[in-house]
């Protein structure tokens, strides 16, 4: 199961939080103790790493042996990572990072930090589609580019016609609602 999906810049700074299993100690510091672990591992060291000290954070495993993982992955600025239990494969983690960074950048068209400052929920949203109570839904590119295209477009018009100031159309047309008189003023099509 993931258990956290968090991504971060290198300064450990969050960017995107996501948490699938109740924590018993604040996220902020489970934040900076997972960035401790993983800002100091030289770039040749593997992606993944048994992390024993998020116990106290996340609670030890159902009486078994199990070790919590972190699996993440740089990318420029960000580190993806992800929090993981036995039951996961780590080179699949890795490939669904892949596939969530590939949707962000279908969306942001090159995603990067300032995208996922100011469009934070579209991020999540992103991330709702691939994952949900922290089990893979969806990794095909494809689908969740369409999936987000669709509920985007969805929310833009619900805006415009929600909007009584909106100049775009709306489900009745352009122009159209109790102020279109004004519209029609203001753009100039109001006969003198």
């Amino acid at each position: 199961m993931i258990h956290a999906v968090l991504i971060f810049n290198t300064s450990g700074i969050p960017r995107l939080t996501k948490f699938y299993t109740p924590l018993h100690q604040s996220s902020q510091t489970l934040i900076q103790k997972i960035f401790s672990l993983i800002s100091i591992r030289p770039a040749g060291l593997c992606n993944f790493l048994d992390a024993p000290e998020l116990e106290a954070f996340l609670g030890p495993k159902d009486g078994s042996d199990e070790r919590w993982r972190v699996v993440y992955r740089n990318y420029a600025t960000l580190y993806f990572v992800f929090v993981v239990d036995g039951a996961e494969s780590e080179l699949g983690i890795l490939d669904l990072i892949q596939v969530f960074v590939e949707g962000l950048d279908r969306h942001f068209e090159n995603v990067c930090e300032l995208d996922l400052v100011f469009h934070f929920d579209e991020a999540h949203h992103i991330l709702a589609e691939i994952i949900q109570g922290g089990l893979v839904l969806e990794t095909n590119g494809d689908e969740i580019s369409n999936s987000v295209k669709l509920a985007s477009k969805a929310r833009r018009n619900s805006f415009a016609s929600s909007n009584p100031l909106s100049l775009g159309s709306g489900p009745g047309g352009p122009r159209s609602g109790s102020l279109g008189w004004l519209t029609d003023r203001l753009a100039g099509v109001a006969t003198r």
